[in-house]
Order: structure tokens, then C-alpha cells, then sequence
């Protein structure tokens, strides 16, 4: 199984392929999201796995983009509780830090824990983990990494201060992706759509109105521009369901309510 992540070994999404595949994977590195669609295209991945949303940070909307341009299939998810660590070379204490270096949604959920140090210097960096491999490789005194605990086992790093994120209950949830056209997955009990209404009056609520009488429910819904229509919108949908005809069977009566609707993926809801 050749396995696509965001970040190099020690990130979060390394952690993510670990949990949901095993360790016994062949793990594709790639330093932003961008690149990894490609990997499907040309068969060097079998899957992605790919951040979707933070319980601190939002939507990651790019993210909804690529899935999107690219075709993607989402075949499965997973929600990740993120505990963010502050790490250094071994020997250092916080005093002698003078600049900490992260990828942007880390620093995010961090930025409180700073405001006590105030001598330290936050700078946006691709990953969390490959900041930790280059203070380990490079031997960097009074440069800090927000990271895993794996990367600091693995880049052999001294963590200062464990869970320092703002909010302690952090997630993240993750989608597995793959370029497979088959969808209808009888087994599912979650699924994905794009959708696109007219302006007419209440015809969001005519879409929300066929969930709920059909018994899904609406876990999110997300709005975005369509790029080539100045102000019109798409919504990404997530919904469970108990019955799979159920939900077939709202697919077809919303088809008739909207201008465009696609299925992204049917899948098994991940445990929180």
C-alpha cells in the first residue's frame, strides 16, 4: 500500500497512515497538499490521506478545492486528537529559545501559550515534523518545533512543554482519498456531496428538508464560491444515514431540487 501524507514521518498525517493502514505501508512525503493529487494520477499512490477540518482552525478549504478539481473519491475518514508539543535539542531550556517554527494551523492552535514567552518569534514553516528533523540534523540551538510526540521520538528531541495548545479537546479529522469512480458502498453509513442551488427563494432548505425526512443527518455543510460564477455558491455536505436505500433514495429527490449535485464519497463514519 503505497500511502500519500502531507508532512514527513513524525507528522500528524504520518500518524493518521499508521492508525488506519498499519505500519506496514510504503509512506509517499509530500510538502503541501497541492502536489499529492498528482501522485493518484500517475499511480505512484495507491491512497492520500488528507486534513480536512480542525476543531480549533475550521475547514480547510483548499483542501475542499483539490478534492474537488481532482475527481477524489473519498473512501474513508478519521479524527485525530492533536496534542501539540514544544520541542528542542537536548540541553535547551525555554529561556534560550528565541524562535519557534511551525506549519500555520499549529501555530494557530498554540498562539496563547506564547503570549508568556514573549521573547520567542512564531514563524510558519511547511510541517510540523520536518521542522523537527532540521533542528535534529542541523543541530539547532535556540530553535524550537511544534510537533508530535512521535517526531520528537523519532528526531530525538526534548520536549519543553506537552499539550500546549489553546483548547485541550483539539481534533482533527482526515479523509482517505483514492481516484476510484465506484462509489455505492452498500456497507457505508456516511457520505460526502457537492451541490449547487439556484437563487431562488428556500432552495438550501428545500436540500436540508430532504435529509431530514429521509433520516440523515447532517453533521456539516460548507459553503464555497464557484469560482467561475461571480457570486454564486456550492455546498459540501456530510451526512450519516442507518439505511442505505434511505439515502439512495434522497440522492435522487435531491438531483431534481438542485442546478448540479456530486457524490464525493460513501464511506464508514470514523469513531471521535
Amino acid at each position: 500500500m503505497k500511502v500519500a501524507i502531507q508532512g514527513i514521518k513524525g507528522s500528524f498525517h504520518h500518524i493518521v497512515a499508521d492508525n488506519f493502514f498499519g505500519k506496514n505501508i510504503d509512506l509517499l512525503e509530500c510538502m503541501s497538499f497541492s502536489e499529492m493529487p498528482e501522485l493518484l494520477k500517475d499511480n505512484k499512490a495507491d491512497v492520500l490521506i488528507m486534513a480536512i477540518e480542525n476543531t480549533i482552525a475550521g475547514a480547510i478549504l483548499p483542501n475542499y478545492a483539490l478534492i474537488d478539481r481532482y475527481q477524489l473519491n473519498i473512501c474513508g475518514e478519521f479524527h485525530l486528537p492533536i496534542q501539540h508539543n514544544l520541542m528542542v535539542l537536548n540541553g535547551q531550556k525555554i529561556e534560550d529559545i528565541t524562535e519557534v517554527y511551525s506549519h500555520p494551523m499549529a501555530l494557530l492552535q498554540c498562539h496563547k501559550f506564547f503570549k508568556q514567552y514573549p521573547h520567542i518569534k512564531l514563524i510558519e514553516d511547511k510541517d510540523t515534523a520536518s521542522v523537527a528533523k532540521r533542528i535534529h540534523d542541523n543541530q539547532l540551538k535556540g530553535v524550537g518545533a511544534i510537533a508530535s510526540e512521535l517526531a520528537a521520538e523519532i528526531y530525538d528531541l526534548t520536549i519543553l512543554a506537552s499539550s500546549i495548545q489553546t483548547i485541550k479537546e483539539n481534533a482533527t479529522r482526515f479523509f482517505i482519498l483514492n481516484n476510484e469512480e465506484k462509489k455505492n458502498a452498500v456497507s457505508a453509513n456516511k457520505a460526502s456531496i457537492k451541490f449547487i442551488t439556484s437563487h431562488d427563494t428556500g432552495s438550501l432548505g428545500n436540500v436540508l428538508s430532504v435529509l431530514a425526512n429521509y433520516n440523515l443527518n447532517l453533521s456539516k455543510i460548507q459553503s464555497m464560491p464557484v469560482i467561475e460564477t461571480p457570486w454564486k455558491y456550492a455546498f459540501f455536505a456530510d451526512f450519516t444515514f442507518k439505511s442505505y436505500a434511505d439515502y439512495f433514495d434522497a440522492m435522487q429527490e435531491i438531483q431534481d431540487k438542485v442546478e448540479m449535485l456530486k457524490v464525493l464519497g460513501e464511506y464508514t463514519k470514523s469513531k471521535r
